[in-house]
Order: structure tokens, then sequence, then C-alpha cells
């Protein structure tokens, strides 16, 4: 290993710092942030002390601080693809900016094409994989890779860190063909008991009435052939992907307390757990925003391990004797779970 610099990192719709708080463990400094939802600028300005930029879509690029790395959870939204010619003769922009124009990715991709940082980290929920039969994917990779980035990318089930399946779909690039590799996770992770407060208030117990829906929910979709319901777990299981739906009616993660008792919710503070934050961090929301906030969020011991390697690579420098890129045209994936789904719509 080459000696450690302190990298500059921002964190676009950085959401309540879950990506800050993984490369800030990695000793790099972040210069800038952007989150528009003003319930999460009050959670990141807790716990970080400024207030994160608002609607990125109204930054100016050029007026973003120089840095290293960007890192950015993006929404993803359909992407409208016009001809080139009819946006030459309106004077609008063209390549990558015309495939991308409408969606919160271009603002990445205008980001990434002024600033030039020497690395990336792009964040987003597996069906982003599959989206418009992989037409989606494939149009945000020749999109970085246009503009002179070598690109990675892997599904990670968070799995590995936190009693939570979790899968994510994470876009690494380079600006040169660096020798950069996913990092290898444990084969096993933690029980779900790990993360139970003690002496929970009775609130987060599920009234009897919206127990009984729940069941004759499940129940009826049953009959038909169909998956949907609610999860029950209990101190050994391993949680659904917990999702910003959360507070409606917590229906994906049920804990069970036995015959005598109705289940009950996570607490917000298990929900933080769940998604890799320390207790350190806090929670100066209502249950609703919370249960929203880390819903929404990326689980931040897998993005730190992300991070190391990235931060690693970028500190030795070291080439790959080859650049050999093979992926197909189309990405497609099996149909997924619909509360995944949802959480990440």
């Amino acid at each position: 290993m080459t000696k450690k610099k302190q990298y500059k990192f921002v964190d676009l719709f950085s959401g309540i710092g879950g990506m800050r708080l993984a490369f800030e463990s990695t000793g790099s400094c972040c210069v800038f942030s952007s989150e528009i939802d003003s319930h999460a600028q009050k959670t990141y300005e807790a716990n970080f002390g400024d207030i994160p930029a608002g609607d990125i879509t109204k930054v100016d690029e050029a007026e973003i601080p120089d840095h290293d790395i960007l890192i950015a959870g993006f929404p993803c939204q359909p992407f409208s693809i016009a001809g080139v010619s009819k946006k030459i003769s309106l004077s609008r922009p063209h390549g990558f900016l015309d495939k991308t124009q409408g969606t919160l990715f271009f603002d990445v991709a205008r980001i990434l094409n002024v600033k030039r940082p020497r690395a990336f980290l792009l964040e987003n929920v597996k069906n982003l994989v599959s989206h418009d039969k992989g037409k989606t994917f494939a149009t945000i990779l020749d999109t970085l890779e246009e503009m002179g980035y070598v690109v990675h990318h892997r599904i990670v089930d968070a799995r590995a860190y936190v009693p939570q399946h979790r899968e994510r779909i994470y876009i690494v690039g380079f600006l040169k063909n660096l020798d950069f590799s996913f990092p290898k996770l444990p084969s096993k992770g933690p029980q779900l008991g790990t993360i139970f407060e003690k002496n929970i208030d009775e609130k987060y117990t599920l009234s009897t009435k919206l127990w009984k829906y729940l069941q004759d929910y499940a129940a009826k979709h049953k009959a038909k052939g169909n998956g949907f319901g609610y999860g029950l777990f209990d101190e050994s299981g391993v949680a659904r992907t917990l999702s910003a739906r959360y507070y409606k009616d917590g229906s994906e993660i049920l804990i069970n307390r036995g015959i005598r008792k109705n289940p009950r919710r996570l607490t917000p503070r298990e929900c933080a757990r769940l998604m890799g934050f320390q207790d350190n961090f806090k929670i100066v929301v209502s249950d609703t925003q919370a249960y929203r906030q880390f819903g929404n969020s990326v689980v931040v011991p897998v993005v730190s391990e992300i991070a190391r390697a990235i931060v690693d690579t970028l500190n030795s420098s070291r080439l790959r004797k080859a650049l050999v890129i093979k992926r197909p045209k189309q990405y497609l994936l099996p149909s997924l779970d619909p509360l995944q789904v949802e959480a990440g719509s």
C-alpha cells in the first residue's frame, strides 16, 4: 500500500448521510452535500453539523467544490430517450445529456462531466438492472463510459453485515483503468435478535384490528396463489428488506411475541441498527419520518467496505494489464418481491 491520502468527496442525494458515514470512515472529507427532503436535512444537520443544499437540479455544477470522489444514491426514474436531431434543432443537449435528460441520473452525469472526479460510487435498487428490459441500465453504463470512466458494478446483499436481505446495485467508476475489485463479503451475518432493544414501548405492538386485517389479507392472497402478506420473524431470523413504507403498518418485518401477544413493529432505533447505523446516530424526527429515512437509506457497513476498496485502489494507483469490457446489451433479472420494488420506487 502506498502512502494514504485524504480524499475529498461530494454526497449527492445524501438522505440522512449513510454513504457519508461510510466514506468518512476511510478518512475522506465531505466538501458538499445535497438532499431535497427537509426532514432528512434535519437529521443530516443533527449528525454532521451542516445542512445539505436542496434540489440538485437547481445547483450549478460549476459551483460544486472540486472533489476526488462523487457518491450518490440517486433515485431511479424512467428514461425518456429523444432523437438527437430534434435536440440539435432545438439547441438542446444531445449525446449522453440527451439520453438522460429528465431523470435525476442526468444531474449525476452533468456533474461528473464537468468536475471529472477520479472515482465515483452510485447506489440504487436491484431492479434498476432489469428496468425497461435492461435498457435503462445499459444507458447508464453507456453514459458513464462515454465520459471516459471505467465502470464496475455488482449486486450486493447486505445480509453479510446486518440481519436483513437487502440487495442493491453498486456502480463504481474510475477515470483510469485501475485494478479495482469489489470486496469479498462474509458468508454468514448476524441474526435479528442482535438489533433488538430492551423494554419496548407498547405503542409498537400491533392493535388487534390491524393484526386481524393483515392475517385476513395474507390468507386471501394465499388462496389465490399469491405470496403477498406480512413477514413474521423471531430473534434467530433474517428480515425482509426494510422499505420507506414501513411506517404504514410494519407488515414486511413484524416481530413474533408468541400466541398470547400480538406482533410488534421494529422501533426506529432498531431500524437504524438494521441499516448498520451506530447507536450514537441521532434520531431527531418523528417515528414516521424515521421509518421513511432508514427505509430509504443505505446499509452503512456494506458501503464502508466498498468505500475502503475505492480508496485503497486510488492509493495504489495500480493499473490493470488490459481493459476488457464484456457486457450484454440487456440486463434481465427474475421478478422481485413487491415490497422490494416499492421500497425503491
